[in-house]
């Protein structure tokens, strides 16, 4: 009985063996990508940093009256990489879809570009990073280092320029421009998002 279980055995193996072969490259391949179990991170709770909760990344695309801004956010690099980021706090002053159609000219173009380069600035090899550039200073322009931020306090926005807020008749004012912020959308772990009925200055 045991020896006839031992050939069952040996059949078996024998069979899987010869699958395993006919298979070739993609069953090892397939194999490799395997989780391994005996990793020491596998079947671990999350750790500190991944359970602090909510942060700017995860709210920014929420609100359908910034989608604009938005998405110019996940578009440059440097950008999603700070919101995704725990560890360094932010206030987002997110223009709103009609402020930034309401301006003169598109957020990555320049009036020094075209004068220097003419109608064909943003066009060419170069024209699409002279674009991507502009367009990360507008966004720049738009992100306080700093949350909480506090009423009068003078800062410099990632773009340079200072800016500083003032309560008026109970609503937040940005200066310089007179820029009120219609609402203080979310408060997450590493920072907060306004949303602002103007566009700050980005030259």
């Amino acid at each position: 009985m045991k020896r006839a279980i031992l050939l069952g055995s040996v059949v078996t193996l024998s069979l899987f063996l010869t699958a395993a072969a006919r298979a070739g490259p993609l069953w090892r391949e397939r194999l490799d990508q395997a989780p391994v179990l005996t990793s020491p991170n596998f079947a671990m709770p999350p750790t500190q940093d991944a359970s602090t909760g909510v942060i700017l990344s995860d709210v920014i695309g929420k609100d359908r009256i910034i989608n604009i801004f938005s998405g110019f956010t996940r578009d440059i690099d440097t950008v999603s990489a700070r919101l995704d980021d725990g560890s360094k706090n932010a206030t987002i002053l997110a223009p709103e879809n009609s402020a930034i159609h309401n301006l003169p000219r598109k957020p990555w173009e320049d009036p020094k570009d075209y004068e220097q380069l003419g109608a064909d600035a943003y066009g060419g090899s170069d024209g699409p990073d002279r674009a991507s550039k502009n367009l990360e200073k507008f966004v720049n322009a738009h992100i306080i280092p700093e949350s909480p931020w506090h009423e009068g306090h003078k800062i410099k926005t990632l773009a340079g320029n200072v800016v500083w807020y003032e309560v008026k008749d109970g609503k937040k004012v940005i200066q310089p421009g007179d820029i009120e912020v219609s609402s203080v959308a979310d408060k997450v772990g590493n920072g907060e998002l306004w949303i602002i009925k103007g566009v700050l200055n980005y030259a």
